[in-house]
């Protein structure tokens, strides 16, 4: 096979929601499962999610609930992006549970006439969607809903005074609604302690093996290992360039590696000259730009016998983890995943 492949770990993303079970202690886990599962797919994942005992997840658009609900029937599923009178159908259909997030939005939903569990989403101070308190003063007492949330802007960052401002206005909004479940802590959130917990948290990354938090040590364990194929092996002398633009130059005789994967993968472009795969445990840096189709990596120390076309190159695995990956790029663990191209041929180990 020449096409790249990404094996995605269903037993480390269930081990991780268990991590995280204990971390929340008595408030429930819930998934985030948008964007297709973070780009590892969001049926497998949500099934394996399912049997190991979550009952809640959320997608962003009504059009990601109506694909998965098939693969859990039973379980609460929340559309982030909310309800408009365009896609009532698949509201209906597949009883999805919308997050009213304007005013408009909730008018939308009280005249729809769908009887399906809803949730608010206050703004807190990110200042992007979200009911203002001005809003709720027009909405008191219209709705009742089944979940209240929120969501923090630097909880991967302990320290950040933002998540106690946030945390401390949540509270205070929150308040107007007595009967509803709250929830404010995503991934990050969930490791600001209990104060931030409420009735349910709801991880994305960090189900996925991301850290969850700025700096430090990831407590999530790895649940992916993305490789491509070399195609070729070939010797340039000193002064030769490598690539569109000719940006590396050989400062001497160098062996070169062409591995089947490029940016139409998700192998970000900012990774020209910077980033590296692994050949039999050796770390091979990415010379030249990454293209379309073909990224060049400098095989020189590797044994001839471990280099050759046919070859595995890891790129995110035991040797270098998603986020030391998206570190290289410039860029966040959840780029990097939700960018892995259809052409990836996914592969499951583990239950499903």
């Amino acid at each position: 096979m020449t096409r790249p492949i990404l094996s995605v770990d269903l037993v480390a993303i269930v081990e991780n929601y268990r991590r995280l079970i204990a971390q929340a202690r008595t408030t429930e886990v819930s998934a985030v499962v948008k964007a297709d599962g973070y780009g590892l797919g969001a049926k497998p994942v949500a099934m394996a999610l399912a049997a190991a005992g979550c009952r809640t997840f959320f997608v962003a658009h009504a059009e990601e609930g109506a694909d998965l609900r098939p693969a859990i029937a039973s379980n609460k599923l929340y559309v982030l992006h909310g309800y408009t009178p365009a896609n009532k159908a698949a509201f209906a259909e597949h009883n999805l549970s919308p997050v009213l997030s304007s005013v408009g939005q909730l008018s939308d939903w009280l005249k729809s006439g769908l009887r399906a569990d809803c949730a608010l989403h206050l703004d807190t101070g990110m200042s992007r969607l979200g009911l203002s308190e001005a809003d709720l003063k027009t909405v008191e007492g219209a709705v009742t809903p089944a979940l209240v949330m929120s969501h923090l802007a630097s909880a991967d960052d302990p320290e950040h005074a933002k998540n106690e401002a946030q945390l401390s206005r949540f509270k205070a909004l929150a308040k107007r609604f007595p009967d509803a479940r709250l929830s404010l802590a995503a991934s990050g959130g969930c490791f600001l302690g209990d104060a931030y917990a409420f009735d349910l948290v709801r991880p994305g990354i960090a189900l996925y093996g991301g850290n969850p938090r700025k700096s430090g040590e990831n407590p999530m364990r790895g649940t992916v290992t993305l490789t491509a194929p070399l195609l070729q092996v070939r010797s340039i002398d000193r002064g030769d360039t490598v690539g569109y633009g000719a940006t590396y130059s050989a400062s001497g005789p160098r062996r070169l590696g062409i591995a089947a994967i490029g940016y139409a993968d998700g192998l970000l472009r900012t990774l020209s000259n910077r980033g590296f795969g692994v050949i039999a445990g050796v770390k091979c840096p990415i010379v030249g730009r990454v293209s379309m189709d073909l990224v060049t990596l400098d095989v020189t120390q590797v044994p001839e016998r471990d280099a050759h076309a046919g070859v595995e190159v890891e790129f995110i695995g035991k040797h270098q983890t998603v986020d030391e990956l998206a570190t290289a790029a410039g860029t966040l663990p959840y780029e990097i995943y939700t960018r892995l191209g259809d052409r990836i041929t996914r592969h499951y180990t583990g239950a499903r």
